[in-house]
């Protein structure tokens, strides 16, 4: 049995990952928008995807206290 490794395993996860995303965006000043963002640069995508990881990874820590 082959998975897309671009679908989330939860059904409602990816509202919740695209939410996710553009509230990274936002802190990090990156003006996403809904649907297609090919007009971002590699800084501006980059950003956006290291400010998640470093939320993610804050959220963790957290839950470990």
């Amino acid at each position: 049995m082959s998975t897309n490794s671009n679908q989330p395993s939860v059904p409602n996860a990816r509202e919740a990952l695209n939410k996710f995303k553009m509230e990274a965006a936002s802190e990090v000043g990156v003006n996403l928008k809904q649907g297609y963002n090919g007009d971002l640069t590699s800084r501006e995508a980059g950003s956006v995807g290291g400010q998640m990881v470093k939320k993610m990874i804050q959220a963790y820590e957290n839950s470990m206290k």
